[in-house]
């Protein structure tokens, strides 16, 4: 199995990636598993989520690194603004706020579009209480990082529920022509609680 480091190109030849990169000393969130047709692979549950940093529509530059030991996240990926399904999937996870925040869940929607596209969007579907990231530029790094950018430019659909740890705990990649299931990621949410709750 081969991992590269994404800021040097550092490629390690493991089953799992170093803990440091040798090259740059940078830490092995920054490595994603390739795949030879592919390239970077999908992630799988277990797996640590690649760190990155993206503009959003309200926020400022948020990093995701910044919420370990804060908060859960969830990773909303989403092909693009203004397209059907997608004005579904958003907007409809207004009605989860409350649950997430109940349960420690930071919800961080992506998509290619840059920021004044994010904009222009959230004012349209009437305002949106959590932050949309611009992976505009380099355009599609986050979601080629994750496994998801397509051939055609942008995201496929995706949920991840990534833990205080920053270790994934809960994947969900539909078509793009369908919605994820809601119900399936509160499900997620509440299994890591009652996990966490075990653990003491």
């Amino acid at each position: 199995m081969t991992w590269r480091c994404t800021v040097c190109e550092y490629l390690h030849e493991s089953d799992s990636p170093p803990e440091r990169c040798p090259k740059c000393g940078l830490p092995r969130s920054k490595f994603v598993r390739l795949d030879e047709k592919t390239g970077p692979a999908m992630l799988r549950v277990g797996d640590e989520a690649p760190d990155f940093t993206l503009p959003t529509h309200n926020e400022g530059a948020l990093n995701l690194a910044w919420y370990r030991g804060r908060k859960n996240v969830i990773l909303a990926f989403y092909p693009g603004d203004w397209t059907p399904v997608c004005s579904t999937q958003i907007p409809g996870y207004m009605s989860l706020l409350d649950f997430l925040q109940e349960h420690d869940c930071q919800l961080l929607g992506i998509s290619v579009d840059s920021v004044p596209c994010h904009l222009a969007w959230a004012r349209a579907l009437g305002g949106l209480a959590f932050p949309l990231m611009a992976d505009f530029w380099p355009h599609g790094a986050v979601a080629r990082l994750y496994g998801l950018l397509t051939e055609r430019g942008y995201a496929d659909r995706a949920v991840f529920l990534i833990d205080k740890n920053g270790i994934i705990r809960f994947i969900e990649r539909v078509h793009p022509a369908q919605l994820p299931d809601n119900e399936a990621l509160k499900r997620a949410v509440l299994a890591l609680e009652a996990e966490r709750s075990r653990a003491g």
